[in-house]
């Protein structure tokens, strides 16, 4: 992170300086001025080049001003599970990255990491900002000089938008909306959208391709929906390069275990099923529950398609090199294949190797019986294909991770 030179303060001291011109001892002699104003001279002029040697030399530092050769990326909600490993990529890709979260989901311990990963002035700064101030959120563009905006922050649990649909509406819709705002009041051109599949609700055919009607059917899914249509209108009357990324259930973590999925205590009840069969395993709640067993699947558990977070930002990645000014990407981000609940669970036995107590209970309200991808288009536009296609090795990977912090980023 770059760093503002500081003053310090320095206790006083009884000593005599002797410098050429002067003798202090003698108090008859008229100082002389000359003298000390050569010094202060000389004193001036070094700080001048030391400070000129800072990044934030002038008020300014080197995430305000555009460098050639430099993509300065703005990653909203950067200090969440997703955002956090698009920001690790993408620094790894020697991209410059602004995180910005209100940490309501966010974890600071995953922004800590990446500080400690690369600590080098200039590649990262986190910005600690509600999306939903939009006073704030125009300053911050104001003060920074971004290049491209990765929009990952969100509210995103299915169950938990059904009990507070109004709180997803503003998080997801209205924040978009001030983010969209000071794109174009600061002439950034570039947006890279995460949406979801429950845009889609529950189609009729399987697998979902990008031109399949969406008909949400929960408030998270029609928020998303409503934030994608106010991107779409506003990139016909500007030259934007778009791109929205629908991707379906994400799990996994970093290969090298340098992040992984921590989510708050409070939110397990609404949490990833990876998040819940870790839980169970190491002893965290009694046992996993699975809420519907007799959907019109062929085991009556909700079917869906498992995409490894490495996979997911890879395609983010991809999307941000191949986004073009007046056009509009629209992608699904998945295997392709459809898993049931059924046997993600038995994946994840076999992945921590723990006995889970499983208890099956009515369904979730606004679930959907099944969901799986065609990825054949972001294929064949952005050379993507997800390679981390194993379920039981993908969940190994987070377990592992789970395992060496078991308070999350709170402990190592």
């Amino acid at each position: 992170m770059p760093t503002t030179p500081r003053s310090r303060s320095q206790a006083r001291t009884t000593r005599s300086w002797i410098l050429s011109g002067m003798d202090f001892g003698d108090t008859r002699r008229k100082p002389n001025y000359a003298g000390k104003i050569a010094v202060a001279a000389a004193l001036t002029v070094m700080c001048i080049i030391v400070l000129k040697q800072s990044p934030g030399f002038g008020g300014t530092s080197v995430f305000s001003r555009h460098e050639t050769g430099v993509t300065h990326v703005l990653v909203t909600g950067g200090a969440g599970y997703i955002g956090s490993h698009a920001t690790l990529r993408l620094l790894t890709d020697n991209y410059r990255v602004t995180i910005v979260d209100n940490l309501s989901r966010g974890n600071m311990g995953a922004v800590r990491a990446l500080q400690r990963l690369f600590p080098e002035p200039g590649r990262l700064q986190f910005i600690y900002t509600d999306l939903g101030d939009p006073k704030a959120v125009n300053k911050m563009f104001s003060e920074n000089a971004f290049d491209a905006v990765m929009h990952f922050a969100a509210v995103a649990y299915v169950g938990e938008s059904t009990q507070e649909p109004l709180r997803y509406y503003h998080n997801i819709t209205s924040n978009t909306l001030t983010v969209l705002e000071a794109m174009a009041a600061h002439n950034v051109k570039t947006l890279i959208y995460s949406s979801t599949c429950a845009t889609y609700g529950e189609p009729d055919t399987m697998p979902i391709v990008e031109t399949t009607p969406q008909i949400p059917i929960n408030p998270y899914g029609k928020a998303k929906k409503m934030s994608e249509d106010i991107i779409l209108d506003f990139s016909k009357k500007s030259n934007m390069a778009v791109m929205i990324l629908r991707y379906f259930n994400v799990i996994g973590s970093d290969p090298e275990g340098r992040l992984g999925e921590a989510p708050r205590p409070e939110l397990r009840e609404h949490g990833r099923i990876s998040g819940a069969c870790f839980d169970a395993a190491s002893g965290i709640i009694p046992g996993l529950k699975v809420r519907g067993t007799d959907y019109p699947t062929a085991d009556g558990t909700c079917v869906r398609d498992y995409i490894d977070v490495t996979d997911l930002v890879d395609a983010h990645v991809k999307a941000l090199g191949k986004a073009e000014p007046n056009k509009v990407g629209i992608y699904n981000v998945g295997t392709g294949k459809g898993r049931s609940v059924k046997e993600f669970v038995e994946a994840c036995k076999k992945a921590t190797g723990a006995t889970i107590k499983v208890d099956y209970l009515d369904r979730r309200p606004g679930d959907y019986a099944e969901v799986y991808s065609n990825p054949a288009k972001i294929c064949d536009e952005l050379n993507w294909t997800a390679e981390h296609t194993d379920l039981r090795e993908s969940l190994a990977t987070a377990w592992k991770w789970q395992k060496a912090h078991p308070r999350g980023y709170g402990s190592a």
